[in-house]
């Protein structure tokens, strides 16, 4: 059964997401808000929490996992970086973005995408979610949160709440969020001179990325 935090939106109280980020280090899954939609996050070393992640999600070891990061210095721990991207990365960050990139050795390696070894990688604009990773004190592995057999993300906790709390050790409402799942670039050809690809145009606004 999970366990339900109110959080407010403008002040997290550190106490509740203490509670919730100690859930996470015992490998729970947690539904989290974020500046796009609701996401399902777990433990990054947890290959049992991962696989849980992807069972509840209804993808399989093909599907690109994301890590939320807390800053753009916290992402170049788990990617590998040239100047290029890092320029454009830092124009785009934090924000609804989420980009792929060749994953460095700091990512276990059943989390990178199985053939190209790339992993997704974002910095969330979003006050709760960031005082969730300050407690966890480490990337989150998230995916968006769309329901088994369905294509849209939620965005409401009390709606997760129901139909998801005996797959969750957690929910955190800190009010609706946005429905819109992130824009997706793939940054891998720039690291080889090419260009930026957008994969999935979500929320961000890719004219102001030059793209």
């Amino acid at each position: 059964m999970a366990q339900y935090f109110e959080i407010h939106p403008d002040n997290p109280q550190a106490r509740l997401l203490k509670q919730a980020a100690n859930l996470l280090a015992r490998g729970g899954i947690a539904a989290v808000p974020t500046d796009s939609s609701y996401a399902l996050v777990c433990h990054l070393d947890d290959k049992a929490a991962a696989d849980s992640l992807r069972r509840i999600r209804g993808v399989d070891d093909k599907h690109h996992l994301t890590l939320l990061c807390r800053d753009l210095s916290e992402l170049a721990n788990y990617a590998r970086v040239d100047n290029r991207q890092y320029r454009l990365l830092k124009a785009a960050t934090p924000g609804p973005y989420t980009f792929i990139l060749e994953a460095s050795k700091e990512v276990p390696r059943r989390l990178s995408h199985p053939s190209r070894k790339t992993i997704g990688l974002r910095v969330p604009d979003h006050k709760t979610l960031q005082a969730l990773l300050e407690q966890h004190g480490a990337p989150l592995l998230a995916t968006t949160l769309i329901p088994r057999g369905q294509t849209e993300p939620l965005n409401d906790a009390q709606v997760i709440r129901a139909l998801m709390e005996h797959d969750l050790a957690a929910v955190i409402d800190a009010g609706a969020c946005q429905k819109t799942p992130t824009s997706v670039i793939d940054l891998t050809d720039m690291g080889q001179g090419g260009e930026p690809v957008v994969l999935r145009q979500g929320r961000g606004d890719l004219a102001a990325l030059g793209l």
